[in-house]
């Protein structure tokens, strides 16, 4: 029997289409409803952008929450994942979804730089939008929580430490932190992920820096990747002293969980109306 690529999430989620396509309509549904700024560019090509989501009844000094979509570093957009704003906005904070160039066109190293110059370009609009540049806090989802996870640590394949924002928190949902697997995992066409890069830009090898509190969750029916290696990293961050926080979402798998995180009465959705709330 071939063994089965536990990265191939399509193969343990059998209504993998269903789910997606339930995603996009809950996106849709709350864009319809939503005050919405659409592509604000922080970068010279399209994908580098972002789009804002306001509550209903904006206070100066509102929190800001940067969410970043996944798509195993190839694929996905802001545009899908514009219902991980309900959390935000139902605590009185402004939500940016932020979009990226995408591999193999675009090497991870350029991905990791375009998710910090977001980070930085939305601290620098906070005067413009009524939110607070001490209130920025993160969250991501599967390659997203990736990327999150690096706008607090310095990687292998900084040169130097990098310059990263003033993150109060971040949310860290079903994530990749040790990429060495992605290169000969099925992706190896798709995003072409080479093996120097998984090195350079791994969390488990990086250093984290202190501050930020880090919420690490998975569904409890991820597979195994998914599982071990939130808990490594849980574990990294608390023998560095860091405060962390380990989770696992009940009877969620890898696309579910999205569902959960963008419910302000589900406790993973309280969870991020918390986190936005005590930034």
């Amino acid at each position: 029997m071939v063994e089965r690529d536990l990265y191939r999430n399509r193969d343990f989620i059998p209504d993998f289409d269903a789910i997606m396509a339930e995603t996009e309509a809950r996106s849709r549904a709350l864009a319809d409803r939503a005050r919405i700024k659409r592509d604000v560019s922080y970068g010279p090509t399209p994908r580098q952008s972002f789009d804002l989501v306001f509550p209903s009844d904006p206070v100066p000094g509102a929190p800001l929450h940067m969410f970043i979509h996944g798509g195993y570093w190839r694929a996905g957009s802001k545009e899908a994942h514009t219902l991980v704003a309900a959390p935000v906005i139902a605590a009185g904070g402004i939500a940016a979804l932020v979009s990226y160039d995408l591999m193999p066109g675009t090497r991870l190293a350029e991905i990791v730089a375009q998710v910090r110059a977001a980070a930085w370009h939305l601290v620098g609009l906070t005067p413009d939008i009524g939110a607070d540049p001490a209130r920025f806090t993160a969250s991501g989802h599967s390659a997203g929580a990736h990327l999150a996870s690096l706008l607090a640590a310095e990687a292998p394949g900084d040169s130097g430490a990098p310059d990263l924002p003033p993150l109060r928190g971040m949310l860290l949902v079903s994530g990749i932190y040790d990429l060495s697997g992605i290169p000969s995992s099925f992706l190896k066409d798709e995003a072409k992920m080479r093996a120097d890069e998984a090195e350079a830009w791994s969390p488990l090898t990086s250093r984290h820096r202190p501050g930020p509190l880090r919420v690490i969750t998975r569904g409890e029916e991820e597979t195994a990747p998914f599982q071990s290696q939130a808990a490594a990293l849980n574990a990294l961050l608390a023998r560095e002293g860091q405060e962390t926080e380990l989770r696992s979402e009940t009877g969620r798998n890898h696309l579910s969980i999205v569902f959960d995180l963008a419910d302000p009465d589900l406790p993973l959705g309280k969870k991020l109306t918390a986190l936005v709330e005590s930034s």
